[in-house]
């Protein structure tokens, strides 16, 4: 078969045409082809969202960071009992409750007030101004303690307590005890608004006394302290 000029020239536009066509299409088909990049994997990883703080929360209005610091210290002196702590707020005067008996598996507080010793409030102002692990200081010590045993003294039954920290291991030999007091009933606080001081015991009402012991009886712990 033979062209003549006028149909061979024809057929090139067809070709063009058709070359055009194609092209367009494969522009149109081809970024949908393209594969995503590797990213570099020796570019620095985006920073991680902040952690989120936490603030400790604690049962029956006790101070959080008090009561987180009675928890480790649980933790820290190993004290096999966990059912009950009892935690010591010297931040608050004596004449509020602020001897705090926790249900650690329910969360139940109940509280008491107890009185501070006169060596740690020489004004008796009902505020604690500093500790002592001294002996003859007559004030009392911040720390964790355990229960000891019951035995019968000045004050009737009482219950020996130990020391476990730095800042107050004296206590067993400097006597600091749990015991009742008449100057620690709640009479007092109409009296004069304040408990009366003791010698570095835990010195309560007679009732508040038996229900500490009774809770805390057996190798439990107390924390006291006075937060900055």
């Amino acid at each position: 078969m033979s062209f003549n000029r006028r149909e061979m020239l024809r057929l090139g536009a067809y070709g063009a045409a058709g070359a055009i066509i194609s092209t367009a299409a494969s522009s149109s088909v081809l970024p949908s082809l393209v594969l995503p990049t590797t990213p570099d994997p020796l570019a620095p990883l985006a920073p991680p969202p902040a952690a989120q703080v936490l603030t400790p929360s604690a049962p029956g209005g006790i101070d959080p960071q008090l009561f987180a610091k009675a928890k480790a210290a649980l933790d820290a002196h190993r004290v096999y009992p966990r059912d009950s702590i009892g935690v010591v707020d010297f931040n608050r005067p004596s004449s509020e409750e602020r001897f705090y008996v926790v249900n650690l598996l329910s969360g139940e507080v109940e509280s008491h007030r107890v009185a501070h010793g006169r060596g740690s409030d020489p004004d008796h102002s009902g505020f604690v101004e500093r500790f002592s692990n001294d002996f003859g200081s007559y004030a009392s010590s911040n720390g964790a303690y355990l229960t000891g045993d019951y035995y019968n003294g000045k004050y009737g039954l009482s219950m020996k307590v130990r020391g476990l920290d730095m800042s107050n291991y004296n206590a067993e030999p400097r006597a600091i005890v749990i015991h009742n007091a008449w100057y620690a009933e709640d009479d007092m606080i109409p009296l004069h608004g304040k408990l009366g001081r003791s010698e570095g015991c835990f010195a309560m009402s007679r009732q508040s006394q038996y229900d500490v012991m009774r809770r805390l009886a057996g190798g439990r712990m107390i924390y006291a302290e006075k937060l900055a």
